[in-house]
């Protein structure tokens, strides 16, 4: 069976050019359907083959210095963004054995969180990856009762998201440069849009380059602001849903192009990775997910990834992350590290 790709032209990094998109007329905008075939469920994921990852492995892992950027799956314990359901705990004994079991229940996107490819699709179009549909995901045999599984969070699940990452520290480096916490404080919680410009030169600043294939991670400073406010001030905009409005990245053809030629997965620390609300008639979900099959990290906790990259002043490493084996499901719990 042949590589499906190569009906398209490709460049160096064996992807169509930016400027080819949508790969077929009358798709959504900027959409690479049909890319790794019609049935693909990796998108960008793809890009992390074995060769990249092994290379990575190599060039990343010198100390065995591990640092987690989950945040706790009870982080938002008395209320949450977007109104999502909770995480709860209940724990309980199991006498007469000196035992205990606990069940978990929770929204998947309630804490640090993937959105997978079942999220959020074209909004006008009403589709997702591939050309998926909203019916085609709630599909169910009639005679078996199994529930359709297409576009879930279980096809990541079968490798994981492992390779390079690389931090840009977006937010010491505007603090280097005579930004202060109170300004960021309400930033954080406005439409406040960052320029793949202002990326480009923290990373210059941080001396980091970036290699194809890579995981972006971008700290804002939502966290340090979050962490910065009051019970009350927190759940004032909570109750704001659904004109929730948060720091993230632009929403631009150069973000995008930028994006497209460069990395397999993009995440940061705010509750939407990108401004919000949009400040166009799309939103950068609509083609990370729906269009190229791009993961998209939300609400990771940063802050000790990036006391431990200025400690090191080397600010990529190896990053392994397992999302949820769930059939079907919408989103995960990234499980994620970062190794130096």
């Amino acid at each position: 069976m042949g590589d499906p790709r190569d009906k398209f032209e490709l460049n160096e990094n064996g992807i169509p050019n930016f400027d080819r998109l949508p790969l077929r007329k009358g798709d959504p905008m900027l959409a690479a359907w049909g890319l790794y075939g019609d049935h693909d469920e990796l998108g960008t994921l793809n890009r992390l083959t074995d060769a990249r990852v092994a290379a990575a492995a190599r060039s990343e892992i010198q100390t065995g210095a591990r640092v987690s950027m989950n945040w706790p799956l009870n982080a938002q314990e008395k209320g949450s963004f977007f109104n999502r359901r909770l995480f709860h705990q209940e724990m309980f004994a199991k006498p007469p054995r000196t035992v205990n079991d606990d069940i978990w229940t929770f929204n998947s996107q309630c804490s640090s969180q993937w959105d997978g490819l079942r999220h959020f699709g074209y909004q006008k179009e009403r589709k997702f990856y591939n050309g998926v549909t909203m019916d085609d995901i709630h599909a169910c045999d009639v005679e078996t009762g199994e529930k359709s599984t297409v576009n879930g969070i279980q096809a990541w699940a079968e490798k994981g998201i492992v390779g390079r990452g690389v931090l840009v520290d977006y937010y010491s480096w505007r603090l280097a440069q005579g930004y202060n916490e109170k300004s960021n404080a309400a930033d954080a919680f406005a439409t406040t849009p960052i320029s793949p410009a202002d990326l480009k030169a923290c990373l210059a600043a941080q001396g980091t380059e970036v290699r194809f294939g890579d995981v972006l991670l971008v700290r804002s400073g939502w966290m340090a602001a979050h962490a910065s406010k009051t019970e009350a001030e927190i759940k004032a905009l909570q109750a704001e849903f659904p004109q929730h409005r948060f720091v993230g990245l632009e929403q631009s053809e150069e973000m995008l192009r930028w994006i497209w030629e460069s990395f397999s997965a993009v995440a940061g620390d705010q509750p939407s990775l990108e401004c919000w609300p949009t400040q166009k008639d799309w939103s950068l979900h609509e083609v990370l997910l729906s269009g190229w099959g791009c993961p998209i990290g939300e609400l990771f906790h940063l802050e000790k990834l990036a006391e431990e990259c200025r400690r090191l002043n080397r600010w990529s490493f190896f990053v392994a992350s397992e999302p949820c084996n769930v059939e079907g499901g919408v989103a995960s719990p990234p499980n994620i590290l970062a190794i130096f």
